[in-house]
């Protein structure tokens, strides 16, 4: 009967260190979960931003203001579409995950968003 005491102990580390991976992967998963949905805000954004200013022209590029309204929702602008003379805007955004817990690596969220600008006609 002695050599089985220390049996419950054993399985009850094997339980806890398989509650802490699963932990780990769970606020991972919440972590790349948010930075799918900053990116996507952001490209819409983007996006928006962009279109507007190539339907109502000011002296600041399409894209520079896409840039803009990207970085103020925490990504990074990689693409903008956005044609001189048009209504419509295309961008693609990255937002960094930031270092994951199990993986210990980054990773990246893309998100892309169109936007397009329809003027009444007189």
């Amino acid at each position: 009967m002695r050599r089985q005491n220390g049996s419950a102990s054993v399985v009850a580390v094997a339980i806890v260190a398989v509650l802490v991976v699963f932990a780990l992967g769970a606020a991972d998963l919440a972590r790349v979960l948010v930075a799918v949905a900053r990116a996507q805000t952001a490209a819409d954004a983007a996006a928006l931003a962009a279109a507007q200013e190539l339907a109502m022209p000011t002296d600041l590029a399409p894209a520079d203001v896409a840039s803009d309204y990207a970085e103020r929702n925490g990504a990074v602008l990689v693409e903008c579409d956005c044609a001189e003379h048009t209504f419509e805007a295309t961008v693609r955004v990255r937002v960094d995950t930031g270092e994951l817990l199990l993986f210990g690596v980054h990773r990246f969220a893309d998100a892309r968003a169109r936007a397009v600008v329809d003027l009444p006609t007189s």
